[in-house]
């Protein structure tokens, strides 16, 4: 029975899953590495990483299930969204790549916002021009490192840089070139008009495939870092959201997913390019051919409480710290937690929006402040749909 490598290229960790013909998860692998903060509201990574743990990750799911590099039939693609790696003509890396969750493009949210009119914009992608786009970031480098600027020759997202290191090809999928602000939603390609008005030359850009499509083979070089047999095919995947929905089965109209990590997402699928007229939630296209999507994100879902456990209870277990919390009345005895620790995308899409405690007194102990957070988090997660 062959067996489908996924590898998932997130913020902290590359992973790896195998996964056989029936659905069956056969094993699982990961490697960890972290993000850079070189200033307030930035958010940095060295894509060397992702290849470097992609490794990793690859050799230790087949040596932990005693399975080898020639049951792989073929190999998928996910990982974070947003994210700007900038490479030169021999595809060199030309600086850290800019992360989803970066959030120093305010300014350039509103320079595409007049350069685009903000309902043009709106209307051609489904989306407002948000901080955590790549498309922010792309005028960021331009306006800020014009060194920079001039060697561009290509522009991919994270997953997409280790798509190139596997099988020597540039490409993305539709559903995480939609995350970028540069997409036609209904056309599911790249905008000319968009790219135009932000003087991005189109041929920095990939070209784009559906998720099921086959954008390449295994190169000799990648077979022998991996222990995958050159050749495999490698197909377009998608971002984490879709891929997770084509996980869970949201794939037909009127199906929800909710998921959480560092950030918080409420995922819908449609059948045809819907967008809310302002911009509060995303509308992107779906990893499944002729599927769109709209999704509401919270930054700092998951990431509250990680946040906060490793501030005020380093160490413990998110259980242990978690089930005390069980004895705290519904809205934790007046006490209020604000969920904006890295700003806020839906629906207050403000990066400077900030976290706080509200409603601190003496009768409150931690576990009212776990609930709380916990609370912040779940209201955070409801305000977004609306």
């Amino acid at each position: 029975m062959g067996l489908v490598l996924g590898i998932d290229v997130s913020t902290t960790a590359t992973k790896a899953v195998l996964v056989d013909e029936e659905g069956t998860v056969r094993g699982v692998a990961s490697s960890q590495y972290d993000y850079s903060v070189p200033t307030p509201l930035w958010s940095e990574q060295d894509p060397g990483l992702w290849w470097d743990a992609g490794i990793d990750a690859i050799r230790s799911v087949l040596g932990t299930t005693g399975l080898t590099g020639a049951d792989v039939v073929a190999v998928g693609l996910t990982g974070q969204m947003h994210g700007a790696v900038l490479l030169d003509e021999g595809g060199a890396v030309l600086r850290p790549a800019i992360l989803w969750n970066d959030q120093r493009t305010a300014a350039e949210c509103d320079e595409i916002r007049r350069a685009v009119g903000p309902e043009r914009l709106v209307a051609i992608t489904g989306n407002d021009a948000l901080t955590g786009f790549t498309a922010p970031k792309l005028v960021w480098v331009r306006d800020h490192e014009p060194d920079v600027w001039r060697r561009v020759a290509h522009v991919l997202l994270p997953k997409d840089h280790v798509r190139l290191r596997l099988t020597g090809d540039y490409a993305i999928d539709k559903a995480d070139g939609a995350g970028t602000l540069l997409f036609d939603l209904a056309a599911r390609d790249w905008s000319s008009e968009v790219l135009e008005a932000l003087r991005i030359d189109p041929a920095w850009l990939p070209a784009t495939w559906e998720g099921p499509e086959v954008t390449g083979t295994l190169t000799a070089e990648a077979a022998a870092a991996t222990g995958l047999p050159a050749g495999t095919p490698v197909v377009a995947g998608g971002g984490d959201q879709s891929a997770n929905a084509v996980g869970v089965g949201v794939v037909a109209p009127g199906t929800m997913a909710l998921s959480l990590g560092t950030s918080g997402v409420v995922f819908a699928a449609t059948d045809r390019p819907l967008f809310e007229p302002r911009g509060r939630v995303h509308a992107f296209c779906h990893a499944v051919p002729g599927r769109w999507h709209m999704m509401s994100v919270m930054l700092s879902a998951a990431g509250s409480l990680r946040w906060y456990r490793d501030t005020l209870a380093p160490g413990e277990a998110f259980g242990d710290l978690v089930a005390p919390a069980a004895d705290v009345p519904a809205g934790s005895d007046g006490l209020f937690f604000l969920p904006y620790l890295s700003g806020e995308r839906s629906p207050h899409p403000d990066p400077l929006a900030r976290g706080a405690f509200v409603g601190l007194t003496v009768r409150h102990d931690r576990r009212h402040m776990t609930r709380a957070v916990l609370e912040g988090v779940a209201f955070g997660l409801r305000d977004g749909p609306t």
